[in-house]
């Protein structure tokens, strides 16, 4: 069985091998196999793919149109800003800020996802947050459409008699599911809109986020293929090993992922980060952890996730398009890295 192997690895702070597997073998024992070519790979993708769906939850099917609309619109120089919403798919609606450049299109296109801040949406664009959270607005100004959605939970999209960042309501009328599975469902959403847009190239489209956002923006590349680059700032720590593994799911406030608790409990990782991460591959990836951050603070293990990253993507022949950059900062995205990941972004998206 894997469960006793995977509690093993917990209570030891490794990792699960990305490039291992258990096949079996004569008498049904274990057979230990080495991945080691791109079928291969397909084939723990899917597996891996399954064991985060337990923990997610699987997507409602929907057929619903968006009914898009646009509620304002506002010329901010180089960009204009537009306040627009589309459905969920489920019989809400999404808010969210489109900020489209100047010039002729289309053009290349990303999903900005927000960071744990109260305003949402608004955090990306300028209007609040901190300058470096402001990665959807510096986008805009440099040739890019962003769309920016509020996420359950914040800006226009706290639940009713909640706070910001309070799942109950949604865990109390979705058991089956999670909050980070309608994070996930909603901005798959929002790449639905992007694709929509004459001013979209359709074919050019990325994702990017700082802290809740980051991991919103790897998750979404990992289970959208339409996603091309993602750039991740402060949002990957592995669970194996964490200092802080009860942080995904909580007994309230912020409640990612309901399902793990019962595994952390029992020490058990069902799955794990790298491996998400490992499931955008071959497609764009730019990471960026920060050593003193205190959100997620297990360095040497997103050093050893990274490294098995790096592997999975070297296997499939795209071992330049995974970019991981850690620094001995804290939890921000800062200036020069922003700098960096903004051209790796426009060099995968071929804006220059």
């Amino acid at each position: 069985m894997i469960l006793p192997i995977v509690l093993a690895l917990f209570q030891h702070g490794g990792l699960l091998d990305l490039l291992a597997a258990r096949e079996q073998g004569p008498g049904d024992m274990a057979h230990e196999v080495r991945i080691a070519s791109p079928a291969q790979w397909e084939a723990k993708r899917a597996d891996i793919r399954r064991r985060v769906l337990d923990m997610v939850g699987v997507f409602p099917a929907s057929a619903q149109p968006l009914r898009a609309r646009v509620i304002d619109r506002r010329d901010e120089g180089a960009y204009t800003r537009l306040k627009v919403a589309y459905t969920d798919g489920s019989g809400g609606e999404i808010p969210a800020w489109l900020l489209v450049p100047k010039g002729q299109g289309p053009f290349p296109a990303v999903l900005a996802a927000h960071p744990t801040e109260p305003g949402g949406k608004d955090s990306v664009i300028g209007l609040e947050g901190k300058p470096y959270e402001h990665y959807g607005k510096e986008l805009a100004a440099r040739g890019f459409v962003v769309l920016a959605p509020d996420s359950i939970t914040a800006g226009e999209r706290v639940f009713t008699g909640a706070g910001p960042y309070v799942t109950a309501p949604f865990d109390q009328a979705h058991p089956e599911w999670s909050a980070m599975g309608k994070m996930l469902a909603d901005h798959r959403r929002g790449v639905d809109y992007l694709v929509t847009l004459p001013e979209v190239d359709a074919a050019r489209i990325g994702a990017i986020g700082h802290s809740l956002g980051a991991y919103n923006a790897f998750f979404l590349a990992a289970f959208d293929g339409r996603i091309r680059a993602t750039v991740a700032s402060c949002g990957f720590n592995p669970l194996a090993g964490a200092t802080k593994p009860f942080a995904w799911s909580r007994a309230s406030w912020f409640v990612h992922f309901p399902r793990l608790a019962p595994y952390l409990r029992a020490g058990i990782v069902p799955f794990d980060f790298h491996e998400v991460l490992a499931m955008v591959a071959p497609r764009a990836l730019f990471n960026y952890s920060a050593a003193r951050d205190t959100i997620f603070p297990d360095a040497a293990a997103m050093r050893a996730g990274a490294a098995q990253v790096a592997n999975v993507y070297r296997l499939l022949g795209a071992a330049d398009r995974f970019v991981f950059r850690i620094t001995d900062g804290p939890h921000e995205f800062p200036a020069a890295v922003r700098e960096e990941a903004y051209g790796w972004m426009e060099r995968q998206l071929a804006l220059r």
